[in-house]
């Protein structure tokens, strides 16, 4: 069957952000026809008016639709998508003019129902932006996880920047309701259900990330959190990889009380850890000034997640807690 492609963009108070996606989309090299939904989840600050000036450049529509979360609203865009082959994007991201070129070429070597891309910096990007990038992506932090291809082994395909078949959605409804953590409950239920799912190297978006530090921390908080309570739906989705930040957190504090009774090598060692990663850092972003806010920014990054993984892991691991009930803030309804 031919692929007709159509981009689900679901968006919330964004409308600068729109206008610099579509702006990006209408650079794409390819010639193949694709259409674009922008999903309007109850925002006050419309982009109506942002999208009607991309109408006569791009096959575009708009949907305004209540509040529901990112997730209801991706499922809302594809039930309304003409396309059978669906690109979930986030607003916050800029697209590489060869991408569905390299999208295309690659779901014709090797077919994927449902794949996944990598997220990158942008040199347009505050350094903040650069920054987190590098404590998200780097092999020294996640172990290149979310773009790496050594390391996407049981790769979960994620949200701003994601693949599925017209049939793979309607063969497991889509989204869920949970926030953030919606795209790898999605990805589970697609291998459970028997497609293939996969990552393609080099279908990369430059993510902008709408981020600030409290932003971040947030935002980690809520990745720690989550994780858990995926791992009590999809056991098969464990791995002791997610536990690294709470032993780095753990080990940290029992370093700190190995120097204090005159043991110091275990806190040397996380003296040379992080002397590697700031160096590493500072060659990666060509930048003395990101690679120092690049260190913060894994040291929160480890810490906010790490805490928050041992924190739910208490109440949905041990305890048996109802996640709906610990954690009302993480689900939409």
């Amino acid at each position: 069957m031919k692929r007709e492609y159509s981009f689900i963009i679901p968006v919330y108070n964004r409308p600068d952000e729109v206008d610099e996606l579509l702006a990006s989309m209408t650079a794409f090299e390819s010639d193949f026809p694709f259409e674009v939904c922008i999903i309007e989840d109850g925002s006050k600050q419309d982009c109506k008016e942002v999208v009607a000036q991309y109408a006569d450049r791009l096959n575009i529509t708009y949907h305004y639709k209540d509040n529901s979360g990112p997730g209801p609203s991706r499922n809302y865009g594809m039930s309304k998508a003409k396309g059978n082959y669906f690109i979930i994007l986030d607003s916050d991201v800029i697209m590489p003019a060869d991408y569905l070129t390299v999208v295309d070429k690659a779901l014709n070597e090797n077919y994927l129902d449902c794949f996944g891309g990598a997220d990158a910096a942008h040199e347009s990007f505050s350094d903040l932006q650069k920054a987190i990038n590098y404590s998200m992506t780097s092999l020294l932090t996640t172990g290149g996880i979310r773009g790496n291809k050594k390391a996407v082994q049981q790769f979960e395909p994620r949200s701003f920047n994601m693949g599925i078949s017209k049939e793979t959605f309607l063969a497991t409804a889509g989204f869920g309701k949970i926030h953030p953590g919606e795209d790898p409950d999605l990805s589970w239920r697609i291998k459970k259900a028997g497609f293939k799912t996969g990552f393609i190297a080099g279908a990369a978006v430059f993510h902008k990330r709408r981020i600030s530090w409290p932003k971040f921390k947030q935002q980690v908080t809520k990745f720690g959190m989550v994780r858990p309570i995926l791992n009590r739906w999809h056991p098969e989705s464990r791995k002791i990889t997610f536990w690294f930040p709470s032993l780095f957190v753990l080990g940290f504090v029992a370093s700190i009380v190995f120097a204090i009774v005159g043991v110091w090598w275990f806190l040397a060692l996380y003296g040379l850890y992080f002397s590697l990663l700031l160096l590493h850092a500072i060659i990666t972003t060509k930048s003395l000034k990101i690679g120092f806010m690049a260190l913060w920014a894994t040291v929160v990054q480890f810490y906010s997640y790490g805490t928050a993984f041992i924190k739910s892991n208490w109440y949905i691991g041990l305890l048996k807690k109802d996640p709906k009930a610990v954690f009302p803030h993480l689900f939409f309804k």
